[in-house]
């Protein structure tokens, strides 16, 4: 009995093995191709980077579903649009593998945020090749013909090459690949692309309502958004911050007034706002309002071990940002993205420069962002927001104030709450994510980090908390691709590394 065992045993580990060496070929095979046919796969890249793609812009969205999905008909891939009314389409296709025990979901969102041309290098949707990083001295590049040699340091500017279509492009030259070397997938595939991330997601809670039934076999869900480690390590994410925000308009006369006759008389509305901002946050970083950080969830141990591992990269992202300090004493970043935040993102009341008058302007408004973690939920962060504003003497509207609301404040802010959604985070524990860890490091060729939570936000509550299902992110953009700003680019090694990643991922051997 016990040598049959042995032998069942070492029948297991060379099955095991064997599929390990498949995946490593699968890799091998998906690079071999790349550097063959790299030129195309840029080319077709900058193709699909020149469609625009803002979420509100409804013709330009369902062209680029389109776009999408006839990119993957041609690889035999079963492709649907899935509508729900007043929505962009969600980009559905799905690969059955015979055999297969497991079911993978491939979350991707193919829309941009929106874009300012004038503060581009370029057209942001007429996609530019450079050398290198533009601020570093990168020089424009034409579009290399096939039988260019391609640097992998060059970068490939336009918006959304960063965030979120480059790993649309790896599946199509892994699939290509795979074709080309008839190499087989040993997981079901469900591609699951979003046409509104960067609105908020506001009707994804539908659609998964509605088709519920085409993802209820996934048994797993890979994101690709976001970054890799600042270190340029390849890195596992588990989770990721929610987000909400709000605007204030505070308000001084009902009507500009000149600054001379009426300067050190009429309040000021750009003042008040900044003592109301002022009051929220102390100088270190540490917000002022009560109850801010009193629902964070506490890190477990796994959690703390990950955070605890990571490389210390704040003096080098302090040096590249041009900053002295970071917040809170220079506390390490990874710490600080597992906290909520509160930040200003934008600031309007009169001119500046050439346009800038001598006059007292009647509203100044702040526009306010707050990233969630974990036991955060989003409209109870507002009404704490909301009552550090009352205890700052303001009475609160909803709609700019009539004349008798006026006389009777001498405080008043006009409050528009946004949406969003809380954070989410699965556990670092799941056997399926140790097989998801072990396929980032055999595509990197590195050691991978496991990092509990990104900065940003993705509505991964809907997967994790309505669906029940797990969810695990692999970035691939760099660091410093320009994320929703603008000259938002891609470094080639990046879409390299996107495409050994996918192929890796395609081909896991089951689980241990």
């Amino acid at each position: 009995m016990k040598s049959v065992s042995l032998l069942l045993a070492c029948i297991l580990y060379s099955s095991i093995t064997s599929l390990s060496i498949a995946q490593h070929n699968a890799v091998d095979a998906a690079q071999a191709y790349r550097e063959a046919n790299g030129p195309k796969i840029i080319r077709d890249f900058a193709t699909l980077l020149s469609l625009p793609n803002v979420a509100s812009d409804s013709a330009g969205i369902h062209k680029n579903a389109e776009y999408i999905s006839d990119q993957y008909r041609m690889r035999n891939i079963q492709m649907e649009l899935l509508k729900v009314p007043g929505a962009p389409p969600i980009i559905y296709g799905r690969i059955d593998v015979p055999g297969a025990t497991r079911t993978l979901g491939i979350y991707v969102h193919y829309d941009g945020q929106p874009v300012d041309p004038s503060r581009w290098t370029h057209p942001p949707f007429e996609p530019v090749l450079y050398s290198a990083p533009i601020p570093a001295g990168g020089n424009p590049l034409e579009m290399p013909a096939d039988a260019d040699r391609i640097d992998p340091e060059w970068r490939l500017y336009g918006r959304s090459a960063g965030d979120d279509k480059a790993p649309i492009v790896a599946h199509l030259a892994v699939l290509d690949a795979f074709a080309a070397s008839n190499i087989p997938l040993t997981s079901n595939i469900v591609f699951f692309f979003d046409g509104e991330e960067e609105a908020g997601s506001p009707r994804l809670g539908d659609y998964i309502e509605t088709f519920k039934h085409k993802i209820d076999d996934i048994d797993l869900w890979i994101f690709s958004d976001g970054p890799v480690h600042q270190s340029r390590k390849p890195q596992l994410v588990f989770g990721v911050r929610g987000v909400t925000g709000m605007e204030l308009t505070v308000y001084g006369a009902n009507r500009s007034l000149h600054s001379g006759h009426y300067g050190n008389w009429s309040p000021v509305p750009g003042t008040l706002l900044a003592n109301l901002l002022a009051s929220m946050k102390d100088a270190t970083g540490k917000v002022l309002i009560e109850g801010f950080y009193d629902t964070v969830e506490p890190l477990g141990d796994e959690e703390r071990e990950a955070l605890a591992a990571l490389p210390d990269v704040d003096p080098f992202l302090r040096e590249s940002f041009g900053l002295v300090q970071s917040e809170e004493g220079n506390a390490p970043i990874g710490e600080r993205l597992l906290m909520p935040s509160l930040t200003v993102r934008g600031l309007s009341s009169g001119n500046v420069g050439e346009l800038a008058r001598n006059v007292i302007p009647s509203t100044a408004t702040a526009s306010l962002g707050i990233r969630l973690v974990k036991g955060n939920d989003p409209e109870h962060m507002k009404d704490l927001v909301e009552q550090h504003i009352r205890d700052q003497g303001y009475h609160i509207v909803r709609e700019d104030p009539d004349l008798n609301t006026r006389l009777r404040y001498a405080r008043i802010v006009k409050i528009t709450r946004g949406g969003g959604y809380p954070a989410a985070r699965t556990d670092m524990n799941l056997p399926l994510a140790q097989q998801i860890f072990k396929a980032v490091q055999v595509a990197s060729g590195d050691q991978a980090l496991r990092v509990p939570s990104l900065g940003g936000s993705l509505p991964l509550y809907l997967f994790t908390d309505i669906l029940q299902k797990p969810v695990v992110i692999v970035p691939i953009a760099n660091h410093d691709n320009n994320q929703h700003a603008p000259d938002e680019n891609l470094r080639l090694a990046n879409l390299w590394y996107g495409i050994d990643l996918y192929a890796a991922l395609f081909t896991m051997p089951p689980e241990d």
